[in-house]
């Protein structure tokens, strides 16, 4: 299970790309802003939190890295 830790420079990063994407929302209006964009944003504040990120996971099965 420790290879499917993120480092903590990568959960970071993730929570720094995740609130810059939560501050776009909010200044663009939580209402007017489409649906889709929530799905990154929550997405890589789990990935932050956790140190659990699913894309990095299958990025890693499908391209074969170890």
């Amino acid at each position: 299970m420790k290879y499917f830790q993120s480092s903590p420079a990568a959960r970071f990063f993730f929570f720094f790309i995740s609130a810059n994407i939560w501050f776009g929302i909010w200044l663009t209006g939580m209402a007017a802003v489409h649906w889709w964009l929530y799905i990154p944003a929550v997405f890589l504040l789990f990935a932050a939190v956790t140190g659990f990120c699913p894309g990095m996971i299958i990025s890693r099965w499908m391209f074969k890295e170890k």
